[in-house]
């Protein structure tokens, strides 16, 4: 139940690009999320991927530090606040968090933060569920 594995992170080129492209985005400070409908089945109700911008974070240490807090709230929150909700609607994701957060936050904010844009999230789902793919 509380895994994240392979099959549930984003690595297609082609997805991506469609999802930067074509997807819906919200901001829920310090995170910039983007999603995308996705019409293939999936084994997993989401993909997701993480990122961190080169730009404001000049060392790997503290860009790998930042996805690390945020793919372990992920991870503890997504079954209750995302899959769940997918599920019932027999819809499947796509979905990208940037942290664009100007300094390192504690790992209790970003936990805090991400519940937020995880129900932020469900809620923009549950509005654009009666719009066909």
């Amino acid at each position: 139940m509380y895994t994240f594995k392979k099959e549930e992170r984003l690595c297609n080129k082609r997805l991506i690009d469609k999802l930067f492209h074509s997807g819906s985005s919200f901001l829920c400070y310090p995170f910039k999320a983007s999603w995308l409908y996705h019409t293939e089945p999936q084994q997993y109700p989401a993909q997701i991927l993480f990122s961190v911008s080169k730009k404001r974070y000049k060392h790997a240490v503290d860009r790998n530090l930042i996805k690390r807090c945020m793919r372990e709230s992920y991870r503890l929150h997504k079954q209750q606040h995302l899959y769940s909700l997918l599920q019932n609607a027999d819809k499947t994701i796509v979905l990208s968090v940037g942290y664009i957060g100007k300094e390192i936050a504690r790992y209790s904010l970003i936990e805090k933060k991400m519940l937020k844009m995880l129900s932020q999230l469900g809620e923009q789902l549950t509005a654009g569920s009666n719009v066909k793919i």
